[in-house]
């Protein structure tokens, strides 16, 4: 078979451990930005709302040309997996350069009609944040693309490794930053845009050298190939319209939780943070899923494809469970750091409960499986269904659960669950129907 269980495991295990990684990281960007004053803290969650809108550009793009990547290496193609892969760097560099150089000339304006009639100190500390953001932008697109090529080759050590170092730069860097220099929201902004560039700089240079499995070319860089990017632009456009719309519908879910009093604010708040640590299992096997998938329909072989969907699935779901449980059992130690009312935290272990409950049965289906589903290249299908459950089931059940049944922050969990079981349904259905093994995307 062309995966083993030891291949699995390594590459599997190290996508996990970078997730929970980067969860922790951002936990202790958040306790040191608190120190750097309240405008700091407002500037930076702001601004950090309207980065996710392009940090999901660029994964999608990633992703997009991961698939492609990984096509191409299991039909052992590799001047073409090499071609595609330079061809994603070279997209990615200038699609980050104009969007860079767009926030930066537009940023205050940008952020006056995002934000409206902010507080001065706090729009200067949003500014100050988006603008050196802005600056790391590139540097964030060269590492996804870079990470796309080590991902499709299953080396997801690699990614684990840089992302362990430039997280020890950031978080030290913030130390430095905050305590040291006094610096502010600057403080925080200069450590990310430091760790970032040097993540683009060490995945760039191995992606240049000399021996590898699989390299850049530079003929390739410096060449614009549309019929490649067609291909990985196929991939990346519906996956970028399902990020952009998700991102559009939680801000939207933000604004009717705030209709709902300080106490379910807060609990929803928690529940949040415990929602995405219980999440990791998931999103890991989401990205496991596009070079396992992606080369078994490179080599054309659809019965390998499916055995391996199957396997992933039941690995998927089993650690989902096990994960989710331990989550869910860690939840009263963890609300013990939180000064909240005992009917907080009772709304809190309700929310959990509805979460883990349904990320551990549904979320496999709905979101891992679909990872696959799109390293197949059936990239319309599960775009359009996200799109209509996202909107018609999320966005408007939690209207009539949240405010007109007057459920609160749990009629919102109910609907976000909703969402989850409609599209495990479809996209089971679309698995087991074999439409996925019609698709050719190279």
């Amino acid at each position: 078979m062309r995966f083993t269980n030891k291949d699995l495991k390594n590459m599997i295990i190290p996508l996990f451990l970078e997730q929970l990684l980067v969860m922790l990281v951002g936990i202790s960007d958040t306790l040191v930005i608190s120190y750097a004053g309240e405008a700091a803290v407002s500037g930076v969650a702001l601004v950090n709302q309207f980065n996710t809108i392009f940090i999901y550009i660029f994964t999608a793009l990633a992703s997009g040309g991961a698939v492609i990547v990984s096509q191409y290496i299991g039909s052992r193609d590799m001047d073409n997996a090499e071609k595609s892969s330079s061809q994603l760097l070279m997209f990615s560099i200038m699609i980050s350069l104009l969007i860079g150089a767009l926030v930066i000339i537009g940023n205050r304006t940008m952020l006056a009609l995002l934000f409206g009639r902010v507080e001065d100190s706090v729009m200067d500390a949003c500014v100050t944040y988006l603008r050196i953001s802005a600056y790391s932008y590139p540097a964030l697109a060269i590492y996804n693309a870079g990470a796309a090529i080590y991902r499709s080759l299953g080396k997801t050590r690699v990614t684990m490794y840089i992302s362990i170092l430039s997280n020890i730069i950031n978080v030290a860097g913030n130390i430095i930053g905050v305590f040291v220099l006094k610096a502010g929201v600057a403080g925080v902004a200069y450590p990310s845009l430091i760790a970032r560039a040097f993540s683009a700089v060490v995945i760039t240079v191995l992606c240049f050298r000399q021996g590898a499995e699989l390299r850049y070319q530079v003929r390739w860089i410096l060449v614009w190939d549309g019929g490649m990017l067609k291909k990985i632009l196929n991939i990346a456009v519906p996956n970028g319209i399902e990020n952009g719309l998700f991102q559009l519908v939680k801000v939207a879910l933000s604004s009717i939780v705030a209709l709902f009093g300080t106490y379910q604010i807060a609990a929803n708040g928690v529940a949040q943070s415990i929602w995405s640590l219980a999440a990791l299992m998931g999103v890991a096997m989401s990205t496991a899923f596009i070079p396992v998938i992606g080369q078994c329909m490179g080599a054309d072989d659809t019965n390998e494809a499916e055995y391996y969907f199957k396997k992933l699935m039941k690995i998927t779901v089993a650690a989902s469970v096990a994960w989710n449980v331990i989550v869910f059992v860690a939840t009263p130690l963890m609300l013990m750091a939180y000064d909240l009312s005992a009917e907080t935290k009772r709304l809190v272990i309700w929310l959990v409960v509805i979460h883990n409950v349904f990320n551990a049965l549904a979320y496999p289906f709905s979101g891992a499986l679909s990872a696959g589903l799109r390293a197949a290249g059936d990239v319309k299908f599960t775009m359009v269904v996200t799109v209509i459950s996202t909107i018609g089931i999320r966005l408007l059940l939690s209207v009539l659960f949240g405010i007109v049944l007057d459920m609160g922050v749990i009629g919102i969990a109910f609907a976000m669950c909703a969402d989850w079981l409609f599209k495990a349904v479809l996209f089971e259905n679309r698995f087991s129907r074999g439409k996925w093994k019609q698709f050719k995307v190279i």
